[in-house]
């Protein structure tokens, strides 16, 4: 798996397209596609019409909903005009997403009401693979999209799905379009757009399993850090990360955000939570920072915005941190974010225990 980009975008439009040529010829507004409730032309449509949304989105940073516009065909046009709208659309959210400024969101509603460049990238991908699937199943023609695209599509979209035996069957299965061994029939599913929360200098942008995954093996994540790479704690985080991915109990609201700095760009640390909430509403947190960002007030910042988030919100009750007991700048740090001294589990030997409750 690896991070998506405009690149991909043609790759999966150009599997489209080559794949509903074979049935060029035929009446697609008379074909049910798949177990959808369109018919293979209007799925066409629908596909050509989300292309162009989500690169209008995009190119226009729109904020509050989708930019008001249509896609409307001329009249007349047939399956071969139709599959030359769906190139165009997908070249266009392509050079939308290799355009794209680094840190650049735009509306999306799901989960959490935006969507960087990558996402709205993957997000084509998935309205090109998927429904290029349904109109196969109902022309009755061959279709499966390259493996590695489709893995490095569950990673970004999908991050909170175990990964299966095979990618394509995964993604069939997690969208309601087949069934995979031991797991049950999926009959509702949204896909999952990485989680940004703004604080005053600061942003915590979501890190993804393939960013993950690069960190873990010494790589940059997709981010110009300060310092040339992320202090070790990072990359220890990004690797639990993975594991949790791999082992199907990632919740990516509950991972590893990176410390975007909004003057430069640059990734000053990162912070995290170490699981998700237990049945009491009580989950671990833990920080860390480059060392030329230090002493800045960037993990104070960071720390209580992030408990803020999470303290908003009904799962979680209390927050917990373990601090050595000979780093005094980072037992200031969750004293100034608010959490007090606990004697706990945690404050024994060289750790102190710290909590910070709603």
């Amino acid at each position: 798996m690896r991070p998506i980009n405009g690149d991909d975008v043609i790759e999966a439009v150009a599997g489209c397209t080559a794949a509903l040529r074979q049935a060029v010829d035929r009446d697609w507004g008379a074909v049910r596609a798949g177990r959808l409730e369109w018919d293979c032309h209007a799925t066409a449509v629908h596909v050509a019409d989300d292309l162009i949304a989500y690169a209008a989105n995009l190119a226009g940073r729109a904020q509050d909903g989708y930019v008001p516009f249509e896609l409307t065909l001329d009249e007349g046009t047939d399956n071969a005009g139709l599959l030359h709208v769906i190139e165009t659309t997908g070249a266009l959210l392509a050079a939308a997403v290799r355009t794209a400024p680094p840190g650049v969101r735009a509306f999306h509603p799901y989960p959490f009401r935006s969507a960087d460049a990558q996402g709205f990238a993957a997000m084509g991908i998935a309205e090109a693979l998927l429904h290029t699937h349904d109109m196969a199943e109902g022309l009755g023609i061959g279709y499966e999209p390259p493996a590695d695209l489709v893995a490095s599509l569950l990673a970004c979209l999908f991050p909170h799905v175990q990964p299966g035996p095979a990618p394509w069957p995964t993604l069939l299965w997690a969208t309601g379009r087949g069934e995979l061994p031991g797991r049950a029939p999926v009959t509702e599913w949204r896909w999952n757009n990485n989680l940004v929360i703004p604080a005053e200098r600061v942003t915590l942008v979501g890190v993804r399993p393939a960013a993950a995954d690069d960190l873990r093996l010494g790589g940059d994540g997709g981010f110009t850090w300060l310092d040339g790479g992320p202090y070790e704690g990072t990359r220890e985080a990004a690797s639990f990360l993975l594991k949790a991915y791999e082992a199907g109990v990632h919740r990516p609201e509950f991972g590893v955000f990176a410390l975007v700095r909004h003057e430069d760009g640059r990734a000053v640390g990162g912070i995290g939570f170490h699981g998700i909430p237990d049945e009491d509403g009580r989950v671990e947190i833990g920080y860390d920072l480059v060392e030329g960002a230090r002493g800045q007030g960037y993990a104070t910042e960071a720390l209580r915005t992030l408990a803020d988030w999470a303290l908003a919100r009904a799962d979680v009750g209390s927050l917990f941190a373990t601090v050595e007991r000979g780093n005094t700048a980072s037992q200031a740090v969750v004293g100034r974010a608010g959490f007090v001294r606990v004697s706990e589990e945690g404050d024994t030997g060289e750790e102190l225990a710290y909590e910070l409750r709603r």
